[in-house]
């Protein structure tokens, strides 16, 4: 395991050094790093030449994100190149953008690795039940369903809507939008058989099961992802809603892209622990209050999170979640993080709404 550490750590630093240079070549980089390079008393691809050296760039600031032409972010190492552009939830304030070209589909061919076979067979259709419009998720899950030989079908869901009615308390309006939303799922169920696989938050989860017997569907598989999804909901989703459906709690955003979760084991308790997909990303779990030092494993901390692409480049993000930091194991031999949460601080000022 020790071999294991070490070599994925040394493949990180690689790829730190291929990154560096890349987004801070006049002939590759993106016009954000590249006028940030003019700023610094050092060349970073003279000075960077491992992962903690990142820290000589200080921490990315996601008010970067929020606005501003956003071709600055496009490398031209990448022109004329087909870009996507994808957005946040905003539940931090305005959402932030993003430009994508091909990694929201290599972060979820990478992802595909690691599904079951038997519980997401090949060549099944998907059912989608989550946050669609300016998202990468549902250009993604379509992705997910393509590459493993399936059509994806999906229900609008408009996560910033449901987020206003909570805020103005509208709970009747609420009702009535989740009501809708489930009621296309049920009909897009009842209409196409070959449906195995299922993609939602748990929230949505635990509505459309008040409604059907998912197993009596015909899914067997359910990949789940959200801010709600702890330790007691998963125990919920596996003993009660879901029972001999294969249940894959999973971590993603727009910044990052896909964490996988260790495999299930009821000696955890349920508790759910996922791990970046490095050397693209990296998890880093921080103390609040100096987010230079990392804490001890099973002490928790606050996520900085660090992107790794030639597409992107995002060294050092706080991100809105804390957990526990998990040691690497062996599929995954690097750091995690366990028990994930919306940070402390932000309990009182966000909003979840469908997650």
């Amino acid at each position: 395991m020790k071999q294991k550490i070490e070599a994925a750590r040394q493949q990180l630093d690689v790829h730190v050094r291929e990154m560096v240079q890349w987004h801070f070549s006049p002939e590759t980089g993106c016009e954000f790093w590249l006028d940030y390079a003019q700023k610094l008393e050092f060349d970073p691809r003279d000075e960077i030449h491992n992962f903690d050296d990142l820290k000589k760039l200080g921490h990315f600031e996601d008010e970067w994100l929020r606005g501003g032409p956003v071709r600055r972010w496009v490398p031209k190492g990448l022109a004329g190149k087909p870009v996507y552009v994808f957005e946040t939830g905003g539940s931090t304030g305005i959402p932030k953008s993003r430009i994508n070209i091909e990694d929201f589909q290599t972060d979820y061919e990478l992802f595909s690795a690691t599904l079951s076979d038997a519980s997401f067979p090949k060549g099944s259709d998907w059912l989608m039940l989550g946050p669609t419009g300016p998202r990468r998720l549902r250009l993604a899950i379509e992705h997910l369903a393509q590459h493993r030989g399936g059509i994806a079908f999906f229900v609008d869901l408009d996560p910033r809507w449901v987020n206003k009615l909570i805020k103005y308390s509208k709970f009747k309006e609420l009702d009535e939008y989740k009501t809708h939303v489930i009621d296309q799922a049920l009909n897009i169920l009842r209409a196409h058989d070959g449906i195995r696989c299922v993609f939602t938050t748990p929230k949505l989860l635990e509505a459309l099961c008040e409604k059907v017997s998912l197993q009596q569907a015909g899914i067997s598989g359910i990949f789940c992802g959200g801010t709600e999804m702890n330790a007691q909901f998963h125990r919920f989703a596996r003993e009660e809603l879901v029972p001999g459906i294969d249940f894959v709690p999973t971590y993603g955003n727009t910044l990052m892209g896909l964490a996988c979760n260790k495999p299930f084991d009821i000696k955890d308790n349920y508790a759910i622990t996922y791990y970046p997909p490095s050397p693209r990303a990296v998890f880093e779990i921080v103390h609040p209050k100096n987010l230079d030092q990392k804490v001890g494993y099973g002490e928790t901390g606050r996520v900085l999170l660090t992107t790794l692409t030639k597409e992107f480049f995002m060294p050092r993000f706080a991100e809105r979640d804390e957990g526990e930091r998990a040691a690497p194991i062996e599929p995954y031999p690097w750091d995690g993080v366990s028990n994930l949460r919306l940070y402390s601080e932000f309990q009182q000022s966000v909003v979840v709404g469908v997650y």
